[in-house]
């Protein structure tokens, strides 16, 4: 006689141990019901935060309405994973250093969307062989899923001042995951915020595109100038960039909470061609070829060489002014893209023109 299935209750224990095992740090339930979230999205598009980030606008309330995006969801399973790579060189050390190029955290090793994809259609799997088929959609950061106030709601930590998922155990410094679910489990209980009168995320964010608690600007973040924004980056924002060339850490680096991340349980986020801490110039030098079988597998290909070397143009207009500096700007004062000649161009003037002043510092 067969074993009978499960009950919900019996099954979300089985859940979090499946999930374990597939590497995943951290799982909550959370219901589907994401009505008091409207509110807030609403306003956030009204006021333009989304920049050119139109797919947002486009979905609307589907993002607060996942019985909407995926009919018959009545749960949603959040998972949490540790991508701080534990060989990495230090993040502080790399920003002090402006000929280098800070690289997000994030990106150092593989691709987190096909990691957790992979995990998550695996752990739907598991819960197929205990249940029997059952409606579901896994989704990492790909499509428009309310990611943190999943988390929240699953009791996975709590929604900081920059709008980042914290947790006690693990600080910030983990990606998420869901899988949407016709399961009726019994949700989890948020988890208190403890945030407390810190600011430190909103003081420090060079464009200040943290506008307030809990209110992120993104037209002004670096993470989305960098990455998300395909056009120029608009010049009264390039010097605040700094050395940042993909991506932006800076409100998780301060965080006193951070001071418990942990570093990343698997192997696929461990450092790939030395973008810890890589040279700017080194980068920039790079072939459009180079780009594409170093960057295989990772979030970084996505944005494409043209972008790759618009920011790394920025990053050297704010570097030191040096003869390698120079020269490697000077070699693509001519590129086939107006988006990186014009950049270019705008460093090239930040070094004293096309000559530069070798030795001196970059104009602030």
């Amino acid at each position: 006689m067969p074993a009978l299935a499960p009950t919900p209750a019996e099954l979300v224990p089985r859940i979090r141990a499946w999930a374990r095992e597939l590497g995943f740090d951290g799982v909550g339930i959370a219901a589907a019901d994401l009505s008091t979230a409207e509110p807030g999205l609403i306003a956030w598009l009204a006021a333009g935060f989304h920049g050119d980030m139109d797919y947002m606008a486009r979905h609307g309330l589907r993002r607060a309405r996942p019985a909407e995006l995926v009919p018959g969801t009545v749960s949603v399973i959040s998972v949490r994973m540790n991508y701080r790579a534990a060989g990495a060189r230090d993040a502080d050390d790399v920003l002090a250093d402006p000929s280098l190029a800070y690289v997000s955290r994030y990106a150092l090793g593989r691709d987190y969307h096909k990691v957790l994809r992979n995990r998550l259609q695996a752990l739907a799997d598991r819960i197929t062989q205990a249940v029997g088929p059952f409606g579901h959609r896994v989704f990492t950061d790909s499509a428009p899923v309310l990611e943190v106030e999943l988390a929240t709601r699953a009791g996975l930590g709590w929604r900081g001042k920059h709008t980042l998922t914290l947790s006690r155990e693990a600080g910030s410094f983990f990606f998420l995951g869901e899988i949407y679910a016709d399961l009726a489990l019994p949700a989890d209980t948020p988890v208190s915020a403890h945030c407390g009168s810190c600011t430190r995320c909103i003081d420090v964010c060079p464009t200040q595109a943290i506008v307030a608690p809990y209110r992120l600007d993104a037209r002004r973040c670096i993470s989305y100038l960098t990455i998300e924004h395909d056009g120029a980056i608009p010049e009264e924002l390039r010097p605040a960039l700094g050395n940042r060339v993909y991506g932006c850490d800076d409100c998780q680096l301060v965080c006193p909470w951070n001071r418990y991340s942990r570093p990343a349980g698997i192997p696929d986020f461990d450092v790939r061609h030395g973008l810890d801490a890589a040279a700017l110039v080194d980068l920039f030098a790079w072939t459009e070829s180079d780009f594409a079988t170093r960057m295989e597998g990772s979030a970084i290909r996505r944005i494409g060489f043209e972008r790759w070397l618009r920011n790394l143009a920025v990053g050297l207009g704010n570097a030191p002014t040096t003869p390698a500096v120079v020269a490697a700007l000077r070699a693509r004062a001519d590129d086939a893209s107006a988006l990186v000649r014009e950049h270019v161009g705008w460093a090239l003037a930040r070094h004293g023109g096309s000559g530069g002043v070798p030795g001196g510092a970059a104009a602030g």
